[in-house]
Formats: C-alpha cells, structure tokens, sequence
C-alpha cells in the first residue's frame, strides 16, 4: 500500500499478469543480488507526491546504481551523499534562471512535498549496472502511470529530458497539460539544449497563469 490517492488508481494495475510477474522477479533481484533503491524505497515518488497533488513531472531513467545514491526519487540522493553530475547541471541550470545558490545536498524531497512528481520510468536497478531492469516489466508499468497523468483534468508540466524520456511524448495528447522537450542533464549532453532551456521558470509560469502554486526550486 502506497498510503495515498494512488492506491485506488493503481488497484486494477497491481492485479495485472504482467505486475505479478514484475512483482516476482523484482522479488528474488532483492533476495539473490544487491539491489537499489532499498526496498521499502522503491515507490517513494508515489509516496511523497499523490495523484491530486501532481503540478510537475519530471522523468528520470533508472535509479543510481551505485551503494547510497538511490532512495526512489528520479535524479535525487540522501542527505549527506555526493551530488551525481546530472543533479549538478540542474542546480546549475536552476542557479542560472534564478540566481540561487548551488544546493550542497541532493535530496530534492521538498520538491515532491511541492508536488513535482520524480518519476523514474524504471522503478529498480542491479548494484553497478545500469538499465539491469529497463526490461522486466517496470516500462509498462511506468507508462500506463503516465497515461493516468495524462487524463488528469487539472493541469500538468512534463519535463522530459533526454532521448528515453522524450519518446513519452507520444503517450501525452492532453492540451490541458504542457510537455517541454530538451536534452539529458548529463555531463555528455547538457549543453546540447538543457543548459538555457529555462524549464523551471517555463513551469512556474504556466502554474501561475493556471492559478496553481508555483514551486519554489531553491533546496
């Protein structure tokens, strides 16, 4: 049980072949290997952020595979954890838009609080490996999330950085909701288009003139 509005949505989903299959295998990944995020972190994102409260979503790929990185939040860390460079480039990008300082902690959990929805399209990874579970059932799963964003009335921000997140586009044709497109934050790409997109105060302003609470970016 998430503890929220995600239950009732998520009822029918949890009941599916395809999520009981996922269930098990993701089961025995946690039995037999090491595996992150830690367990009872894995649906984080739905825990923090509830269905009715969603003003952003922000699309990651899989969790940090490396030891205390990872805790269910896309781009996120724990307190007290190094800042990955990917999250470096969006303090620097958010740093750029609004002039604040660079955030020496990860931990984006008062976004979530906000509502902005961090949501990895692949829920859990192999220690080392990247992409380890991209093809277990966690893409189906992920996607049918999304079409559930989609239908809601109010509106929505999608950001979708990067290649993987930006095929998502196709799953989202409600003209209440605006999807912005740029490249990954990474070190190999950021400055391909997310450096200078102005994402964050593109977001705020459409929450403004949709009379919903803006989010305050600064950790």
């Amino acid at each position: 049980m998430i503890g929220n509005d995600w239950d009732i949505l998520l009822k029918d989903e949890f009941n599916k072949d395809y999520f009981k299959n996922l269930e098990e295998f993701v089961l025995n990944e946690y039995n037999t290997k090491t595996i992150y995020p830690p367990f009872g972190d894995i649906f984080n994102a739905f825990k923090l952020t509830p269905f009715s409260e969603v003003k952003v979503v922000i699309l990651g790929q899989d969790p940090y595979h490396e030891k205390g990185q990872a805790h269910g939040l896309a781009f996120s860390t724990p307190p007290n954890r190094p800042i990955p460079r990917s999250l470096k480039n969006i303090f620097k990008e958010i740093a750029n838009e609004y002039g604040y300082p660079i955030p020496d902690s990860g931990c984006l959990e008062s976004w979530a609080n906000q509502g902005v929805f961090l949501l990895n399209t692949v829920l859990t990874v192999e220690e080392g490996n990247a992409n380890s579970h991209s093809k277990c059932g966690w893409q189906t799963f992920t996607n049918n999330v999304i079409k559930l964003l989609n239908k809601k009335e109010s509106p929505i921000v999608f950001l979708l950085w990067g290649k993987q997140a930006e095929v998502k586009k196709e799953l989202l044709n409600n003209p209440s909701h605006l999807v912005l497109v740029t490249s990954h934050p990474s070190p190999f790409s950021a400055r391909r288009g997310f450096f200078k997109s102005n994402h964050f105060k593109l977001a705020n302003d459409f929450l403004k003139k949709n009379n919903i609470s803006q989010i305050n970016w600064k950790l």
